[in-house]
């Protein structure tokens, strides 16, 4: 074990200042039966091998593929200079800004992030970043739970399978009760909600656009939850706020989502970015840990960690969270790229995702076979109802050269032959006439 820097002196001196004579004596109360025989690892490579390696392993990634994959994480473009900043080592090297006087930069940077994701979700007080925006909307339910002091919870049925997955995970064992309540017609079924509302309810949670694509006004929900001391919690797709109403300003009190469209590529599943926003009088409840303004002794302005929630900060049993990963350097990029966009490049990514989504749409809709769902309003997504399995439609468009949507029968009972189709500002207008080409050819097949 070469990369082990200790030599045999140094390993008997370590073993005598804790009264043992070997390795193994060390090891002993780990039966044999689960100590590894050997860990396999292969025999060394040259730098040259290794690079040849792994582009043998990326010549197997798709990458030629046209992608209309959409359900939560989305194929945005993202400017050159975001790499370039954030890959500036005083950024990819720093960890936890814990001392102020050496961390200025850092600091800023998440008090800006912050900011952001305020001003676009319309809420008073964001934190310094989440995992992802499955454990962000399962930390917004756990501060439901404690600031009614209640265990129920509505979950409307159009929030995405994978968070609802993590959210049920995450409980498992802590006495709360989840009501699901279904979609009608792409959307949030208000009677099933409010049938269910009642004083022991915590939170209603919504999505928006839901995993159907829909988009939805949940202000009159959100004041009939109020009506029974509940709290609101919406999850929501960042780049559709440049021309939705915000949920500020529908009411909710907490919201969440996954920041990968602000910046971040895909990246075969991560890292991601979960982000939060509260009402003012909730931040105490809030998990991790907030940057604040401040000013030095000298009346300058400056920046540190504040409300600190986490047990290490003495907390203890009083914390809310263990959030300590620092996912601050996929919060940086989501700065550098909406800084880069501006409120009005924001507001033009939002309507040209849109617009070709509409596009997109007419041009479906032609398709012999093809029924576009048009129950309900739509941002940049959209349901295909098609006259075969979806998932087979899928196989055969790879084939094609299309990555070209997600199965709904891989998450809903009953839904085999419909299609969630994404289309960003990415999708030109040929891209988007050649995948209606071939997406005929293949259900005429």
């Amino acid at each position: 074990m070469s990369y082990i820097p200790h030599t045999e002196l140094e390993k008997k001196e370590m073993l005598k200042a804790i009264g043992l004579k070997s390795i193994d004596q060390l090891f002993k109360d780990i039966p044999l039966s689960l100590r590894p025989k050997s860990f396999n690892i292969p025999q060394g490579k040259s730098e040259l091998e290794v690079v040849e390696y792994f582009k043998l392993l990326a010549a197997k990634n798709a990458t030629h593929l046209t992608n209309f994959v959409g359900g939560g994480f989305y194929d945005h473009y993202i400017p050159a200079a975001v790499d370039a900043l954030a890959s500036k080592p005083e950024f990819y090297t720093a960890y936890t800004p814990y001392q102020p006087e050496c961390s200025q930069g850092w600091l800023q940077a998440i008090y800006e992030y912050q900011t952001i994701i305020c001003e676009l979700t319309g809420l008073d007080v964001s934190n310094a970043s989440l995992y992802d925006g499955g454990t962000a909307l399962y930390e917004a339910a756990m501060m439901a739970v404690r600031l009614t002091g209640r265990k129920k919870i509505i979950v409307d049925s159009g929030v995405s399978l994978i968070y609802r997955t993590m959210l049920y995970t995450y409980t498992s064992n802590l006495s709360i009760e989840f009501v699901e309540t279904p979609v009608v017609h792409g959307q949030s079924c208000r009677e099933d909600i409010y049938k269910n509302l009642d004083d022991k309810t915590a939170a209603v949670i919504v999505q928006n656009p839901n995993f159907f694509g829909a988009v939805d006004d949940f202000s009159d929900i959100v004041e009939r939850v109020h009506s029974k001391g509940a709290l609101a919690i919406a999850s929501v797709y960042p780049v559709s706020l440049g021309i939705l109403k915000s949920p500020g300003e529908m009411g909710f009190d907490i919201t969440t989502g996954e920041g990968q469209s602000l910046g971040i590529p895909l990246s075969f599943g991560g890292p991601y970015l979960g982000f939060i926003a509260v009402k003012k009088e909730h931040m105490r409840q809030m998990p991790g840990r907030i940057v604040g303004e401040t000013v030095d002794k000298d009346g300058k302005r400056g920046f540190v960690l504040t409300l600190q929630a986490r047990e290490q900060h003495i907390r203890r049993e009083k914390a809310t969270s263990n959030i300590c990963s620092n996912e601050a350097l996929c919060a940086l990029r989501a700065l550098i790229y909406t800084s880069l966009l501006g409120k009005i490049g924001l507001q033009e990514l939002a309507r040209l995702n849109y617009q070709k989504a509409e596009f997109a749409k007419s041009v479906l809709d032609k398709v012999p076979g093809v029924k576009v769902k048009r129950s309900s309003p739509t941002f940049n997504e959209f349901t295909l109802e098609l006259p075969k399995n979806a998932d087979e439609v899928v196989s055969q468009m790879i084939n094609r050269g299309f990555a070209s949507g997600f199965p709904l029968g891989r998450f809903y009972k009953g839904l085999d032959n419909y299609l969630l189709v994404a289309v960003t500002e990415k999708r030109t207008k040929e891209e988007i006439l050649n995948f209606a080409k071939d997406l005929e050819a293949v259900l005429c097949s």
